[in-house]
């Protein structure tokens, strides 16, 4: 599973990271993160606002911070 956490870098950017990181932890699920904070690449996803969620290559989520749980069962689907 590829999983990217989009964004600059902020506070809610790097809490997503590490709920997305605790989620798959939990799943016990491969999963390669990557951090993309290239604004051009953000942009290329379609969201405007950050952070955001890419799993397998399709936006998941974006302009908020999930709970644990609600990433699991993105991951999930």
């Amino acid at each position: 599973m590829e999983i990217k956490v989009l964004g600059p870098g902020c506070y809610r950017c790097r809490q997503l990271e590490k709920i997305t990181e605790k989620a798959v932890e939990e799943l016990g699920i491969e999963a390669h993160i990557t951090k993309v904070d290239d604004m051009d690449k953000i942009l290329s996803y379609g969201i405007s606002r950050t952070p955001g969620l890419v799993v397998d290559g399709k936006v998941a989520l974006s302009g908020r911070i999930p709970d644990v749980d609600e990433v699991k069962k993105l991951l999930k689907a």
